[in-house]
Formats: C-alpha cells, sequence, structure tokens
C-alpha cells in the first residue's frame, strides 16, 4: 500500500502533477492563471537540458515569487556559480533560493494581505545519479523524495484527481500508463474545478536517457480521449450490479 503526497494550500490557482515509475517520469502542468476575473495562459513548467543534466521544475503559488526563485535558481548555473551533478544537491539549491525570495518579500506579502506560498516539484538525473529522482520541495525550503511507496505527488488543485490515480498508479506502471492515468486524473480536476484549464504541458523522461521530452496539449487534441472516458464511464455505471440495492428500493427496483 503506498501513501501519495498531496500538497494543497488555499488560493493555489493549478494543477500539477509528478510521476515516477522504474522507466522514468512524468510531468503534467496547466497553464491557467486566474486573477480575479482574469483568466490567461502560462508555461508553469521549467525544463533545464544541458548534458548529462536533465530536470525540470514545476511550481505553485504567487506568479511573482515562483519567477523571482526560478531567475535565481538559474542565474547560478548561467553565472558558473555551482555546477550539480547529483538532483538532492540542484533540490537544495532552489531550496536555498526559496528561502531567499520568502526573506525578501514576505512581509510586503503579508502587509498586502497575501501569503507566502511557492510550493515546487522537481525531478530528473543529473551525471551522478544512479536513477531518475522525484522531489517535492514546499514553502520552507526543505524537501522529501519520492519513492516506490509514494510514486506521485501534486501540488495545487489536488483533491479532485486523486482517487484514479490511488486506483491505479503504482511504481510498476509503465510510462504510458502513467500518462494515461496522469491525464485523467487532470480532466477529472478540470472538471471540478474552473481555476485549472487547457492547454496542458507535458514533459517526459525516460531512465537514464538524459533526455527531456516536451509537448503541449490543447482541449481539442485530447478530445477523442476526454469523450471516450466519459462514456465508458457511463457505460460502466449502468452495467453495474443491481440486486444489492433491492432492500433499499423495494417494489421500484424495477423501474
Amino acid at each position: 500500500m503506498y501513501l501519495p503526497l498531496i500538497i494543497k494550500f488555499n488560493n493555489i490557482m493549478t494543477y500539477c502533477l509528478g510521476i515516477k515509475t522504474k522507466q522514468g517520469l512524468i510531468a503534467i502542468a496547466d497553464t491557467r492563471i486566474t486573477s480575479g476575473t482574469n483568466k490567461s495562459t502560462k508555461k508553469k513548467v521549467l525544463v533545464e537540458q544541458r548534458d548529462k543534466h536533465s530536470l525540470f521544475i514545476m511550481t505553485s503559488g504567487l506568479r511573482s515569487v515562483r519567477d523571482k526563485a526560478v531567475i535565481y535558481f538559474q542565474e547560478l548555473f548561467n553565472e558558473g556559480l555551482v555546477e550539480h551533478t547529483k538532483m538532492y544537491k540542484a533540490v537544495n539549491a532552489f531550496g536555498e533560493q526559496v528561502k531567499r525570495v520568502a526573506e525578501e518579500d514576505r512581509a510586503a506579502l503579508k502587509k498586502s494581505g497575501f501569503r507566502f506560498n511557492l510550493n515546487t516539484i522537481i525531478g530528473g538525473q543529473l551525471k551522478d545519479d544512479d536513477e531518475h529522482k522525484l522531489f517535492l520541495i514546499y514553502s520552507e525550503g526543505n524537501w522529501v523524495e519520492l519513492n516506490d511507496d509514494s510514486p506521485y505527488v501534486i501540488i495545487g488543485n489536488s483533491g479532485h484527481g486523486k482517487t484514479l490515480l490511488n486506483r491505479v498508479l503504482n511504481s510498476d506502471s509503465t510510462m504510458k500508463q502513467a500518462l494515461k492515468a496522469g491525464f485523467l486524473s487532470f480532466d477529472s480536476t478540470r472538471c471540478s474545478a474552473n481555476d485549472v484549464g487547457f492547454p496542458i504541458d507535458v514533459v517526459l523522461y525516460e531512465k537514464d536517457s538524459y533526455e527531456m521530452k516536451e509537448n503541449r496539449y490543447t482541449a481539442e487534441d485530447m478530445k477523442e480521449i476526454t469523450e471516450l472516458w466519459d462514456a465508458n464511464l457511463k457505460k460502466v455505471l449502468n452495467e453495474l450490479p443491481e440486486n444489492w440495492m433491492k432492500d433499499s428500493f423495494g417494489d421500484i427496483i424495477s423501474k
């Protein structure tokens, strides 16, 4: 029995899912940004790709603090200040930037009625890692690593999409199975929450490949899958046995 990590904070308008299987990593992020009644589309996943250095970063929380932490993190590499060879060291470095932004912005955010909330999923493989890794970083800058007992993590609006993942996903799932389950998890959230929506960004990483593959899918791209899933759910519902309902319905059971 695995225990997935589910993190949900108030006022987070996003859905980001990271999955670790023995074959590799899957990342799914929606692109909807909601501010009052205004909605826009912005990318929420960043891919860092160099020789023997492959990682992705997904964030939820205030966009302003997200952008600041990411820029600080990228500067460490662009200016040649650090060159990490293991994922946990890169995760530590990003966590330090989260703490830095919190120190700089927390007071001003609190004064304006906002809470500092930057939660991050980082996955990938660096040259000295024996396998691909997946991490969750909290707003405080500390982190946990995902393992076979907890093969996925959601940040943002997690409540609607986790049930399906709990039922069908484990570390032995293939990457194709994990991606299908991940999309259906997103779709369940999209149907139930108006702050999550298309298009979605998908990142795939196959173990030891040191190559991140990115794709973006629109509602039109996924229309056939969504309609098939809806139809099959209704079909299964209609086919479920009804004998157990007899005591509840009595004579009206035949209607």
